[in-house]
């Protein structure tokens, strides 16, 4: 991180509010025990857990509104006592709240965001829109949905002791081309990263560090090479560092 953004946040402190928001896919009654786990690992950690008006909402079959997923995002940026956003789970749809964000009342507000997969959209939309830092990192599920405690160890490595450094001393790499360089990062997910390359909401690519994440049982080879080209031809890879 620059200067700028290691001074942008403080610490995440036990007695702080962490805000829950839903804009992706809706909350199935089979999420509610994963959630509820996740909460009660918060409450242990020293931190309250305040939720959305509309996280369990499923007003159109398959989650809340544009506008009432947007309500809450909004409303979590607003709200004082809300010290770090945490996105409920991944999916579809985040992209539709992006006209009904109010982007000026986020960068008055900065604080993190934290999200993978669907949700990086937003996060992509509203650095552009504002430059508040956004984060790359587990959804409130996965903190206690994946198989080990990676996720939960990540999250108090990163905003409760403000640890900079990338992943575990046993995570494995694979470099394919080797060689140094320096920028912002950007991207997420790979299909939302693919429609942002242009139009409205696109990502400013100029001189940035490309991040992507896929889900390999989503997404055949055939489709990824379908997104990597798409991004070819509208000039992404001639862009960034």
């Amino acid at each position: 991180l620059t200067e700028k953004g290691k001074n942008m946040f403080s610490k995440i402190e036990k007695g702080d509010v962490i805000g829950i928001i839903a804009p992706s896919s809706k909350i199935d009654k089979d999420d509610l025990e994963v959630i509820n786990n996740s909460v009660l690992l918060m409450e242990s950690t020293g931190l309250k857990v305040k939720f959305g008006r509309n996280v369990f909402k499923n007003t159109l079959g398959y989650g809340a509104t544009p506008k009432e997923k947007a309500e809450d995002i909004n409303e979590m940026f607003a709200d004082k006592e809300v010290k770090m956003i945490f996105c409920a789970s991944g999916g579809f749809n985040s992209n539709t709240v992006f006209d009904y964000l109010d982007y000026e009342l986020i960068k008055q507000n900065p604080k993190p965001l934290c999200g993978f997969s669907d949700s990086t959209s937003i996060e992509n939309a509203i650095y552009a829109k504002t430059g508040v830092l956004t984060f790359s990192g587990p959804t409130f599920k996965a903190l206690t949905s994946w198989a080990t405690s990676y996720a939960y160890e990540e999250f108090v490595k990163r905003f409760m002791k403000a640890d900079m450094t990338l992943g575990q001393a046993d995570d494995e790499y694979k470099t394919i081309q080797e060689g140094t360089a320096q920028g912002i990062l950007v991207g997420g997910n790979l299909s939302l990263v693919s429609q942002m390359s242009c139009g409205k909401y696109s990502i400013d690519f100029t001189n940035k560090i490309l991040f992507i994440e896929e889900f390999c049982l989503e997404s055949p080879p055939e489709l990824v090479s379908n997104h990597l080209y798409y991004m070819k031809q509208n000039a992404v890879f001639d862009k960034i560092k």
